[in-house]
């Protein structure tokens, strides 16, 4: 048994794999690679499935590859998509490799001087230099057309009437041709992928068989899906980023929190590197009270440490706690103003110009006509919910509805209003 087969085996991540790769692996330090599609200047959570391979495979001491599509991404993979996708220019593409570049260095060693360091690769630099007909002549005539038309990628589209164009036909030639070459030049003798890939794979295994006259492996993992069958990764939002100025750390964690717990048992073991007797203590823990939600903690927690910051978690948690009354007043200030903002999305929302606000007397008035009756009715139903003790203005409790106006303003110009138990007003002043 090899190490690594064994580690994504247990961790649910092993699909289907090329016979005899077990024995290549322990003969000692391999390389593999795997494909990124440029397509937008950040990898999702999607993407992590296949990052976390490359992770588990450098830690059992081999060497990862992680290749970006530069020419691949100006046709775009048709596999098991419905229509061709719109493409891309090179300065667009060329953004989008740096920028990916950078994510997978959280989860990479890229360092110098190490035997089995992560190389980051853009098939672009060799695809380029081939013309058409050196591309038709060198490497088309290794690969029959009933060979390409016989991918259930190919077949699928044809089938469900859309067709399919030659550049995406091509697809395949390319990413095997990728293969060949990191093969020859890299000494890379594996590919890794999704389960959607293995027929682009095994097209590239066929190519170094035919052309270079060596063996080459494959090995996919599953594709990732929600246990109510929709799909995973996405939100009502759309999809869910690693960059965080398309999706916050804040709704980053909050997606990983809100899994189901049929869901979390899965993806605690894929999306973070927990060993298996911390996995299965906390799934016992989960079992006795699952109302605690230990398993989704943990995985919120882990992820968005790896992918973001422990900053960064700490300020989701802190977050979070605020709307199930946790927190404090310094909690609540701490928030920077998008995070601020998205935790109290979709409650209603009062402004105030700051001549009016500095002219109130009293909190009382604060309430009152110039609030709009979006808060409260009337000042009576203010004044009432206030001596009773319902009423809190940035996390402190209201007693005096006569008290002079005095709160320290959120971000400089918000106040977070909050009547009862679950019924929260954001006041800004402009």
């Amino acid at each position: 048994m090899n190490p690594f087969i064994e580690e994504l085996r247990w961790r649910g991540m092993l699909q289907d794999m090329t016979p005899e790769i077990e024995e290549h692996l322990n003969k000692g330090m391999a390389s593999a690679y795997l494909g990124f599609d440029p397509t937008a200047d950040s990898l999702h959570i999607g993407h992590l499935v296949g990052v976390m391979t490359l992770l588990h495979f450098q830690r059992a001491g081999h060497k990862p590859f992680a290749l970006v599509g530069g020419a691949t991404g100006m046709i775009g993979d048709p596999s098991f998509k419905s229509a061709e996708r719109n493409l891309l220019d090179k300065a667009t593409l060329d953004h989008n490799v740096a920028s990916i570049q950078n994510q997978l260095a959280k989860f990479l060693d890229f360092g110098q001087g190490t035997e089995n360091k992560a190389e980051l690769v853009n098939n672009y630099d060799w695809m380029a230099q081939f013309s058409f007909l050196e591309f038709i002549r060198d490497v088309g005539k290794h690969i029959t057309v009933n060979y390409m038309m016989a991918k259930d990628s190919v077949k699928r589209r044809l089938e469900d009437g859309n067709g399919l164009s030659f550049t995406e036909f091509s697809y395949q030639l390319i990413q095997g041709y990728d293969f060949f070459h990191l093969w020859k030049n890299n000494n890379c003798s594996i590919q890794l992928g999704g389960s959607d890939q293995w027929g682009n794979i095994v097209t590239g295994t066929e190519l170094i068989r035919r052309m270079g006259g060596g063996s080459a492996y494959a090995l996919t993992v599953p594709l990732i899906t929600k246990a109510d069958g929709t799909k995973f990764g996405k939100t009502e939002g759309g999809s869910v980023w690693l960059d965080p100025e398309k999706t916050s750390p804040y709704a980053f964690y909050q997606f990983w929190l809100n899994v189901s717990d049929e869901d979390a048992s899965k993806y605690i073991r894929i999306f973070t590197t927990l060993d298996r007797e911390t996995i299965e203590n906390l799934e016992k823990e989960h079992a006795e009270a699952p109302h605690q939600r230990a398993l989704q903690k943990e995985i919120a927690k882990q992820v968005t440490i790896m992918v973001h910051s422990a900053e960064d978690y700490e300020m989701a948690v802190k977050a979070s706690d605020i709307l199930f009354g946790k927190s404090s007043t310094e909690d609540l200030a701490s928030l920077d103003e998008r995070t601020f903002l998205q935790v109290f999305d979709g409650v209603p929302q009062v402004k105030i110009s700051a001549a009016d606000y500095q002219a109130l007397e009293n909190t009382l008035d604060l309430f009152g006509e110039i609030s709009q009756g979006v808060i409260f009715g009337s000042k009576g139903e203010a004044r009432k919910m206030i001596q009773g003790g319902g009423v809190s203005v940035n996390k402190e409790k209201l007693g005096d509805p006569n008290a002079p106006v005095s709160f320290a303003l959120l971000q400089g110009k918000y106040l977070l209003v909050q009547k009862g138990k679950k019924n929260y007003f954001i006041v800004e002043i402009i």
